[in-house]
């Protein structure tokens, strides 16, 4: 295990009624005015911006509505969101809804407090020394952004979508109430579930450095999510397999997994960036794609990873095995695994392929990712 600090400074409140308290949770931090950010109306439609309001209205906050924020996240509403925080002087952000508004919020707060274009700092051009303090009630379990420091948003005009970094961007406190996740769709249920498995391999399939106990970890994250996926497609009132469905979403990728490992990188969403970047196409449904085709190609390097990988989650002798048991149970669930199932034909290849090869230089794994390994990659998932 290598040596290893873990700092994790997010406030996480968990449980039924939670968002009840969140006037309380920014009045504690002083806040006066927030940038009240979120998706559809459909938080209006469903109470619980009622719920926002009455909360934050107990406590003397003022509020600025900014909504209409899109799956898969983009610069354009961004930099709309920036001006808005300024034009209105607010002190935090308070984001409502899943990882996408969550997201978008922790770029607006960075991009109020820096003088320059805030795409510079998606492209490290300049450092994220500050930002406006984040809070946020979550509707959606999958990216984990609600106990980490991390966002990624597209850039329409370049057809990037990078990512930023920095421990100003852990929010403040983070509201997860399962209850309010009981109407999510079926098909965001299970992209969701892609999503989290994603989080959860990337170190424990990459890293060369992967304890016993982190992938122990790892390995009761993925079993819960399919327990409770299961069980949550047949009953979506269930709050208890809900619960864990969103707790294992966070412990996916709130840093503790990865804590003890060294050298791992991020394959499979760096493929996948390119498919949300180029055709809109949901996260975790691009991720359920992926994560076979490279699998198909990996698993040579890390042989008895994937042994132990077949073995703990499916009860599998092989390698092939259990790639092949993950790729049906995405069958299964509801989940594509081939492009052509969002109707992107072969004779795309190149245009991805090109896109996948800015992406692998911009995430530092160009000499692994080349032009031939991303092609063979690309090619399993067609």
């Amino acid at each position: 295990m290598e040596s290893f600090t873990f700092h994790n400074p997010t406030v996480l409140d968990f449980g039924k009624d939670k968002e009840k308290q969140i006037g309380q949770h920014l009045a504690s931090h002083g806040v006066k005015k927030v940038l009240l950010t979120f998706g559809s109306d459909r938080i209006k439609r469903d109470g619980l911006f009622d719920v926002v309001s009455r909360s934050l209205q107990t406590n003397q906050i003022e509020w600025v509505e900014f909504g209409g924020i899109v799956s898969n996240p983009v610069l354009s509403k961004v930099y709309e969101g920036i001006e808005v925080a300024r034009a209105n002087n607010v002190d935090a952000i308070l984001s409502v809804g899943g990882g996408s508004v969550l997201d978008s919020s922790k770029a607006i707060a960075a991009g109020v407090k820096y003088d320059g274009d805030v795409w510079d700092l998606f492209l490290g051009k300049s450092p994220i020394t500050a930002a406006l303090p984040v809070f946020d009630i979550l509707t959606l379990a999958a990216t984990g952004s609600e106990m980490n420091c991390g966002a990624v948003v597209t850039n329409e005009a370049t057809k990037e979508k990078f990512a930023i970094n920095a421990p100003a961007l852990f929010p403040k406190v983070s509201v997860v109430n399962p209850a309010l996740m009981q109407t999510v769709t079926k098909d965001y249920l299970v992209y969701s579930a892609a999503d989290i498995i994603a989080h959860s391999i990337e170190g424990y399939f990459t890293a060369a450095v992967q304890p016993h106990f982190q992938s122990r970890l790892v390995e009761s994250i993925i079993k819960t999510v399919i327990e409770t996926t299961e069980i949550l497609i047949e009953d979506p009132l269930n709050y208890a397999a809900r619960a864990e469905f969103a707790w294992a979403s966070t412990q996916a990728l709130n840093g503790l997994i990865y804590s003890g490992t060294a050298g791992f990188s991020y394959p499979n969403h760096m493929i996948e960036h390119s498919l949300s970047a180029l055709y809109n196409v949901p996260h975790g449904a691009g991720l359920s794609v992926v994560m076979p085709a490279w699998m198909k190609w990996y698993h040579t390097k890390n042989p008895q990873q994937f042994e132990r990988f077949a073995r703990e989650i499916f009860g599998k002798s092989t390698a092939i095995e259990g790639i092949e048991a993950l790729e049906n149970w995405f069958n299964k669930v509801g989940t594509p695994t081939r492009l052509s199932q969002f109707n992107i034909a072969s004779s795309e290849l190149p245009v991805i392929l090109e896109n996948v090869l800015g992406n692998a230089s911009y995430f530092g794994v160009a000499d692994i990712y080349t032009r031939e390994v991303s092609t063979e990659i690309l090619e399993n998932a067609f």
